[in-house]
Formats: C-alpha cells, sequence, structure tokens
C-alpha cells in the first residue's frame, strides 16, 4: 500500500497508522489529522461533497508534500490518503498520519502538511446544497 494515495474508496485509520509503525521502530510518536464531511457550512445544509482532482498533478503534489515535510520537520514517515468521489455527513475524506521520534515535531509536521495539502494540492470540492450546488474555493 502506498504512502501517498488518491482514491475513491474508503481507508482505514487503522491499517495507515500500522503501515506507519512497521515502517520504523525508531518512531515514539504518531500524529494523525482525519478530515470527515459535515452536514453544515456557511450557514447551510449540505447534502454531499463532490470531490474532483486534477489527474497524476495531485498524486505528485502531496508526494512533493510529503518530501517537503520529511526534509522540513524532525519526523521520520508521512502517509496520506485523500479520497476523491462524492461524501455525506461523517464520511472520512483526507487522512494524514506522522511518526517521529518524539511527539512535538510529528505535531508540526501534520499541521502544516494539512495546511499546505489544502493551498497546493488541485483536489476540488462541491457542495450540493438545498440552495443549489457551489464550489468551494477558501481552505479554512
Amino acid at each position: 500500500m502506498d504512502a501517498i494515495r488518491i482514491q475513491e474508496e474508503d481507508f482505514s485509520l487503522e491499517e495507515e497508522v500500522n503501515a506507519l509503525r512497521a515502517s520504523s521502530k525508531r518512531i515514539g510518536g504518531i500524529t494523525t489529522f482525519l478530515g470527515c464531511a459535515r452536514d453544515f457550512s456557511e450557514g447551510r445544509d449540505v447534502y454531499s461533497i463532490c470531490f474532483e482532482q486534477y489527474a497524476g498533478m495531485a498524486t505528485a503534489a502531496m508526494q512533493a508534500l510529503r518530501d517537503e515535510a520529511l526534509e522540513t520537520f524532525d519526523i521520520i514517515e508521512v502517509r496520506m490518503v485523500h479520497r476523491v468521489t462524492t461524501v455525506h455527513a461523517g464520511d472520512q475524506i483526507v487522512l494524514i498520519v506522522v511518526g517521529s521520534e518524539h511527539r512535538k515535531a510529528a505535531f508540526l509536521a501534520c499541521e502544516w502538511l494539512i495546511d499546505t495539502l489544502k493551498k497546493r494540492v488541485p483536489i476540488w470540492k462541491k457542495e450540493v446544497t438545498p440552495q443549489g450546488d457551489s464550489w468551494v474555493s477558501s481552505h479554512p
């Protein structure tokens, strides 16, 4: 299972954490970010969210983020999975798992990865609401 993936199907948090743990016995701290779909956004009910990607470019951008994080932060391993499909409230969307010797580096890298992924990776989301469909351009 690749450390960086974009896929339609759901993923297992436990399998991803176990794969990261198996990569090195030096890992003493693991931080995860799990993004899930909400049923309410910007004052509106949300029925579903459709994710689309720039095929090939999105995976390359995620790989570049992983490489940059490994060079920038004192971490050992990174795994990232993002779904491109239609999701509903409560469904998993994105997972970032970071392993390091000590927790602080894992926390810093994990936060940087999700914030930077939202800015750099060409994956777009469209919210389906009672008022109609709308592409989301902001990245909170």
